[in-house]
């Protein structure tokens, strides 16, 4: 007897449902840290400012704002983004 769980069900395993869904928060992510970068985020003040360690890392911080932002819910670009793939990898 095969077990229920050996059963192709003909729809993507839950693994790559996860790597899409990461996949897409992830590019929402990129799309949000240029979006911050062109607001002005992570750049360096003009007076009390971090020195050269701030003008070098402050991408890291925009890159990681954004990132927690797409997590959050962002704008909604992820979930379309992954609704988009699923329905791709679905119809293979």
């Amino acid at each position: 007897m095969i077990p229920i769980s050996d059963i192709p069900t003909g729809g993507i395993t839950s693994a790559k449902q996860d790597r899409l869904r990461e996949a897409a928060i992830e590019l929402e992510a990129s799309f949000l840290a240029e979006m911050l970068k062109s607001a002005g985020l992570g750049k360096a003040r003009t007076s009390f400012g971090g020195g050269a360690g701030e003008d070098q890392f402050g991408s890291f911080l925009v890159t990681e704002q954004a990132r927690q932002m797409a997590r959050s819910g962002g704008i909604g670009l992820a979930e379309a983004l992954y609704n988009s793939l699923k329905e791709k990898a679905d119809a293979k």
